[in-house]
């Protein structure tokens, strides 16, 4: 039996992201993965057993980097405001530092493989967002609001900017960034939508 090559591992990884994000899943397969990678199929399947496998794995990876990276420096006993504030830092870092992961993520959490990535890796974040969100309510810091407004409200223009951001280009086609200012703007919004 043939050993893994963690570096050759880590190259099948960052191309299958690649071609992911570039073909979609229904584009993505085994053998044009082992082409771009310069390596046999049999290669794939010391680190893979099969094309769905490899997806679920690279989902769930991805997935776990970006739920740790939203728990930087995050507790559910901050003040709304200061947790939130933390939540778009940590979210447009990720997605700004991290484009083709963050691409690739939403694309997987839409898929079929979406519900079995998420249930891997959520369940942490779930229970710190709902202490900090249950915790906000009770203090008079948040409206009493169900969760899918609370979250579409929270971060909704958020993604938005940040989709802008990745495309370089506002609606109107001029060019734009996602910059500190336009972050504290929109925030502001979000913060005076949601608290009493």
């Amino acid at each position: 039996m043939r050993t893994r090559d963690i570096n050759k591992e880590e190259i099948v990884k960052q191309k299958a992201i690649e071609m992911l994000v570039s073909q979609g899943v229904e584009g993505f397969g085994m053998n044009r993965l082992a082409k771009e990678c310069g390596v046999s199929v049999a290669t794939l399947y010391i680190y893979y057993s099969d094309k769905e496998d490899l997806i679920r794995k690279v989902g769930i990876e991805i997935g776990k980097n970006f739920f740790e990276e939203m728990l930087v420096g995050f507790s559910p006993e901050m003040p709304f405001v200061e947790g939130l504030r933390r939540q778009w830092d940590n979210r447009s870092k990720f997605a700004i530092n991290f484009s083709l992961q963050t691409t690739c993520f939403e694309l997987l959490k839409h898929s079929t493989y979406g519900d079995a990535i998420l249930a891997e890796i959520t369940t942490d974040f779930k229970e710190q967002m709902s202490k900090f969100i249950t915790k906000a309510i009770e203090n008079k810091e948040l409206l009493p609001i169900t969760f899918e407004v609370f979250w579409s409200i929270a971060y909704g223009s958020l993604y938005s900017l940040l989709e802008l951001h990745r495309e370089g280009k506002s609606m109107s086609g001029k060019a734009f960034v996602f910059t500190e200012e336009i972050r504290n703007e929109a925030f502001n919004l979000v913060i005076k939508a949601l608290t009493p």
